[in-house]
């Protein structure tokens, strides 16, 4: 066998890989810290560094997710708990087998990065994960954003799943029964993922979460797809969306702690963050709208997609030349105020984030149980282009179950019930913010700014709008606070902006008809949670 780099501080060695059929490798490069890693991206042209130091890279033909490529080995594991379907899309046991062997000895003498991480901030829930990389610029992904264990914890390392990350392997449609040569499958029974055929680095941090989103509810721990940030009170916030909503951008607020901008769980003592990095969109990124995430970008971040000039490497942010997905990751630790480690006490508000295409949604409503159980069960938003593979240029309304449905191996309703749970002990406060379209439709309205979105959720966290007159939605039934500091009270009751307030009330009672309708597969719901939506 050609020699292999054992580690300096970590227990794994050539016989941890040689367990999983792994044999015959030129090199193995174990738990590399940024720096040496990205020297062995440059070398290995994977990637250039910009002016800023970070790292730039290019993804090819895969610039988002590729949801229809991700399959559940369906084994005695998992076959009476996952909710099987469109999302969870079974994989059987010989099919992984015959694709993980042909993994196997395809990669035989060949060079691999090996990163030994946690999922998981609290010690009590926190998940192992060895991630072995075909790419030196994928293992630097891996090390920043998931948790990085210290030289004791390397030690007594003992990765409970392994996954690995090998795009120019590829998966055969006739021989796997899969639908193209790019392959995500999880195997839970064997404690296994295959990434096969794509380079994109977010399906490496998605297929942690849907790990953890089977694994932790059996253990009473609430998996969110949300951001969390909390202020020195411990005033502890949440917020759920899908990609473009704003759920980094918003929660990086230089006046409160950052915990994490993407995945937690919520136990019987409070909230932790699942990752130790962060994942931002990036596209027209600016300094004066978002200058933790500017400054954050530096040597030891990865770029995705992002365009730069070769010569003077300075980025262009504003540049869709690649895709409107460009992404920036970085350790959480590169955010000033970031709490380390990424722990918060129980929230007192919730935010449920949406980019309403349509324009009908008010910029701020104030939710009760039941409506907040019902909007998080709905997950309505407008996906933004890039995200996923696929996607063209225009924002497509749509339904996400738990503002996280590609992700949830269970059925939506499990977590509703867990969140609602959760919510009447805690007295949390929930809050439904749109950050889409005002003044109309997207094509003719506008997006609603930044800055008194911000201002929105600043009086809500800090309890500044218990006292402001309400206005009830005709349509939704939203509670619609009337003034808030710092936004004009013209802006809060969206009707209002629309020239023509009968194409509003159509347009309402349309997008009141396509909750209902997405609404009727959850089946049987409580009473009171299905009265909760909009009854125009």
């Amino acid at each position: 066998m050609a020699s292999v780099l054992e580690p300096a501080t970590s227990q794994g060695s050539a016989s941890d890989l040689a367990a999983h059929g792994l044999r015959n490798l030129a090199a193995v490069h174990w738990n590399l810290r940024a720096a040496p890693l990205l020297e062995q991206a440059l070398v290995r042209h994977e990637g250039m560094l910009a002016a800023n130091g970070a790292l730039v890279v290019r993804t090819g033909q895969f610039t988002g997710r590729s949801p229809q490529d991700k399959y559940i080995v369906r084994d005695a594991v998992t076959e009476g708990q996952v909710h099987w379907g469109r999302v969870n899309q079974p994989m059987e046991e010989a099919a992984f087998d015959g694709l993980f062997n042909r993994l196997t000895t395809y990669l035989e003498g060949q060079e691999l990065f090996v990163e030994d991480t946690y999922a998981g901030a609290d010690p009590a829930y926190r998940l192992p994960v060895r991630a072995i990389t075909q790419k030196a610029w994928h293992a630097l992904f891996a090390r920043q954003l998931l948790i990085r264990p210290g030289a004791e914890e390397l030690r007594h390392f003992r990765p409970e799943f392994t996954l690995f990350f090998v795009p120019d392997f590829h998966s055969d449609p006739k021989q796997d029964g899969v639908r193209s040569e790019t392959c995500i499958a999880i195997n839970f029974r064997k404690r296994l993922v295959i990434i096969a055929g794509t380079m994109y680095a977010g399906e490496l941090k998605k297929c942690v979460f849907t790990i953890l989103n089977f694994l932790l509810p059996q253990r009473g721990v609430l998996p969110m797809h949300c951001s969390a940030n909390t202020d020195t009170t411990g005033n502890t916030a949440l917020f759920f969306g899908l990609s473009g909503t704003g759920k980094t951008t918003l929660s990086a607020d230089i006046s409160r702690q950052l915990i994490g901008d993407d995945e937690h769980g919520w136990t019987e003592t409070g909230i932790f963050n699942f990752e130790g990095g962060c994942y931002a969109k990036c596209i027209r990124l600016s300094r004066e709208k978002e200058p933790q995430i500017w400054d954050a970008i530096r040597f030891g971040a990865v770029l995705e997609n992002v365009a730069m000039d070769v010569v003077t490497r300075e980025l262009n942010y504003d540049s869709d030349e690649f895709t409107e997905n460009t992404r920036a990751a970085y350790p959480v630790e590169f955010i000033a105020n970031a709490r380390i480690p990424g722990l918060g006490s129980h929230p007192r508000n919730i935010v449920f984030l949406t980019a309403d295409a349509f324009g009908v949604l008010p910029p701020l409503a104030k939710l009760s149980t039941e409506q907040a159980m019902y909007h998080f069960l709905s997950g309505y938003t407008s996906r933004l282009a890039g995200t996923e593979r696929g996607l063209g240029k225009e924002p497509i309304p749509s339904f996400s179950a738990c503002f996280g449905e590609p992700f949830l191996p269970l059925h939506p309703k499990i977590y509703a019930q867990m969140l609602g749970e959760k919510l009447r002990r805690h007295h949390v406060q929930c809050w439904l913010v749109n950050t889409g379209w005002i003044r109309g439709p997207y094509g003719s309205g506008e997006r609603i700014p930044l800055a008194y979105t911000r201002a929105m959720i600043h009086a809500a966290i800090q309890g500044q709008l218990e006292d402001a007159p309400i206005a009830l939605h005709p349509t939704f039934g939203l509670h619609m606070p009337q003034s808030c500091p710092g936004v004009p009270a013209e802006l809060l009751n969206p009707r209002n902006l629309w020239s023509d307030k009968e194409v509003y009330d159509r347009t309402a009672l349309q997008l009141a008809s396509r909750f209902r309708e997405n609404f009727q597969r959850f089946g049987e719901v409580e009473a009171e949670i299905a009265a909760a939506g909009p009854q125009g």
